[in-house]
């Protein structure tokens, strides 16, 4: 068996691969928002991850946050794990402003807009950048 997303990631933009997770886009322009997919068939809960993987997400959940922290410097970075209508371990990781239109409300189902596609682009462009600037930290154990 080889690793596959469900079809609501799937359908999500790819960014990068970690050394457990798939970094995905959310195509939202008012929140800034990744997902973290770790890439082992048959995970929907933390339980079905080894306490090593376990170590390893959170490495990468710091990793995630701390690119998307100083590429969209916000009020509040929301990291959540909610697997109800999607069966598959992943990680959101948002960065909130109190200024946006959900605010203090949380995220899911509501304001929605997509980027343009070269926007897009470059958003995505600047995130793997960010990314491959920063995992050679061995604090985040993705090099190695």
């Amino acid at each position: 068996m080889t690793f596959q997303l469900v079809a609501g990631l799937a359908a999500k933009d790819y960014l990068l691969d970690l050394k457990l997770c798939r970094v995905l886009f959310e195509d939202n322009k008012y929140y800034p928002w990744i997902f973290l997919v770790p890439m082992k068939e048959n995970v929907k809960n933390m339980t079905d991850l080894s306490m090593e993987e376990r170590i390893q997400l959170m490495r990468e959940i710091a990793l995630a946050e701390s690119v998307m922290m100083k590429l969209f410097p916000c009020d509040q970075d929301n990291v959540a794990m909610i697997g109800n209508l999607t069966p598959q371990l992943h990680v959101h990781v948002v960065c909130r402003r109190a200024d946006d239109p959900d605010w203090p409300d949380t995220v899911w189902n509501k304001t929605t807009a997509k980027y343009d596609t070269d926007e897009k682009m470059a958003i995505m462009n600047k995130i793997k950048q960010e990314f491959s600037a920063q995992m050679n930290n061995a604090q985040y154990g993705i090099n190695q």
